[in-house]
């Protein structure tokens, strides 16, 4: 024992450390809505890794930006001294947007990146710059990087300038050194990351199957990939927002292939706390659902009508309760 704890004062570094020295007290990020925090996290009080990569992939249009903008928000809101850096690659954040999504805009910094080096670059010498600071007086921070799919290469810019007709080889290479440089310094800054990304169909799949762009090097490194798929959401003939099925194509926190269902709302609601909540109670057999109502202390109540007063349904009691049901659902080696 005496020889290892002379081999870690020998290395004088900050994260090298006996493993029973180690924190394991696992930090979550709340995303804003109980029933995604139980999917990624096995618990409806968790949330994304709070200093990991938590990647959100689909097809164009699933609403991967309104979700990200929408756990910024909760991270902001749950962290009053708390601030965000927002790599846009699509120029697709302005202003108003991030205003008509109740954000603070003295609290969000938009960085526009091109390339993978680009971003590589900038990303680091933020966590550097972060990581300099005393411990005591590090603020919450959150990174966002939307898309990765979107970002190119200094060769791809350089070939299209002088009209060369080639494809890009190294794009994968780079996105794995960006990532991997990346992973170990924002774990060690305790500093959450988003990486937005498209997926495509796998030609000649024997089932059909959906893959995410750029390469294995997100995949490596996320500890989190959900797949978003989505419909919308009508009040009416209007649509108010979009009903998103999330799937846990991996975690290292929770079961693997789950999926649930969350509704974000185009405005400043952003995801919906309560939705899905039903479901899981029903699956835990907290209460039934006959003919559309659900049977919840004596009463048969509508689940719009639910949704519309959560706090009188949904009390610290039943939230408890249909914490343990999400632990078995979600969680490994747990199971109804």
């Amino acid at each position: 024992m005496d020889f290892l704890k002379e081999i870690v004062k020998e290395i004088g570094d900050d994260f090298t450390k006996l493993a029973s020295d180690i924190d394991d007290t696992e930090k979550f990020v709340d995303t804003g809505s109980y029933i995604f925090n139980g999917l990624v996290s096995g618990s409806i009080f968790g949330g994304v890794s709070g200093n990991k990569i938590t990647a959100i992939a689909g097809e164009s249009s699933t609403g991967k930006t309104f979700f990200s903008l929408a756990v910024v928000k909760n991270f902001l809101d749950s962290n009053p001294d708390g601030y965000c850096l927002y790599f846009d690659t699509e120029a697709a954040v302005n202003k108003s947007l991030i205003a008509s999504r109740g954000i603070d805009l003295d609290r969000l910094v938009v960085v526009n990146v091109v390339t993978i080096e680009d971003f590589r670059s900038k990303a680091l010498k933020a966590v550097d710059i972060y990581l300099k600071k005393p411990v005591d007086e590090r603020k919450p921070c959150m990174f966002v990087l939307d898309s990765l799919g979107m970002l190119s290469t200094e060769k791809e810019i350089t070939d299209a300038l002088n009209d060369k007709q080639v494809r890009d080889m190294t794009k994968s290479q780079l996105v794995k050194g960006a990532f991997r440089m990346l992973t170990l310094k924002l774990g060690q800054a305790n500093i959450p990351m988003i990486v937005t990304n498209h997926t495509y169909d796998v030609i000649g799949a024997y089932v059909p199957t959906k893959e995410m762009g750029g390469g294995s090097g997100l995949k490596y490194a996320a500890s989190t990939i959900i797949y978003l798929s989505k419909k919308k959401e009508k009040d009416g003939t209007e649509v108010v927002g979009n009903l998103i099925k999330a799937k846990t194509a991996k975690s290292r926190l929770s079961k693997e292939n789950k999926d649930v269902t969350v509704r974000l709302y185009y405005d400043e609601r952003g995801l919906d706390r309560y939705f899905g909540l039903l479901e899981l109670g029903e699956i835990g057999g907290l209460w039934k659902n006959v003919a559309g109502r659900y049977e919840i202390g004596g009463k048969k109540v509508y689940a719009k009508a639910i949704l519309k007063d959560p706090e009188t349904y949904f009390t610290p009691e039943v939230m408890e309760k249909l914490d343990e049901i999400a632990k078995t659902e979600f969680s490994y080696g747990k199971g109804l």
